[in-house]
């Protein structure tokens, strides 16, 4: 015969269920990247920005030309993802395609004017957004982290 379950009720949980998963690298990391994102999104929003179309406006203010199809690789998003935000970025003005001068039938990614002049406004947001996100911890364990961060990336 089945027994009925009872769930426990909210009051009686403990305060963290996830406690027995905190030795897990990449499950910590992903609760952490989710409450980062989380304060970049909703600090970003005021400008009608994403963090990814954010992430893609400081990659190609530093490459130039860039294709799109680096450019989906480097975010590490499908091309057709890439086509979908750079397509909203163009519609804000933001970036242009411009046709490549070697392969007539390809196109670089630039950032028009506009989308210079809010790039700078939105690293300042970033930034701030970054820095509340590692207020617990001190310059040289934000450093430490970051060194830690981007060895595990792969980054020497």
């Amino acid at each position: 015969m089945l027994q009925k379950l009872k769930a426990t009720p909210p009051q009686t949980l403990p305060e963290r269920l996830d406690n027995s998963l905190n030795n897990l690298v990449g499950y910590v990391m992903r609760r952490v990247q989710i409450r980062i994102t989380q304060d970049l999104t909703n600090r970003l929003e005021e400008h009608d920005i994403r963090p990814a179309q954010f992430a893609a406006l400081t990659i190609i203010e530093q490459s130039p030309g860039l294709m799109q199809a680096d450019l989906a690789k480097t975010l590490a998003i499908e091309p057709p993802q890439a086509v979908l935000m750079v397509n909203k970025l163009e519609a804000r003005s933001l970036a242009m395609r411009i046709r490549s001068n070697p392969d007539k039938r390809s196109y670089g990614l630039f950032l028009s004017k506009t989308g210079e002049q809010l790039l700078k406004q939105l690293r300042d947001v970033a930034l701030e957004s970054d820095l509340n996100a590692t207020s617990a911890l001190t310059s040289d364990e934000r450093e430490q982290l970051l060194t830690l961060l981007n060895k595990l990336y792969g980054d020497k």
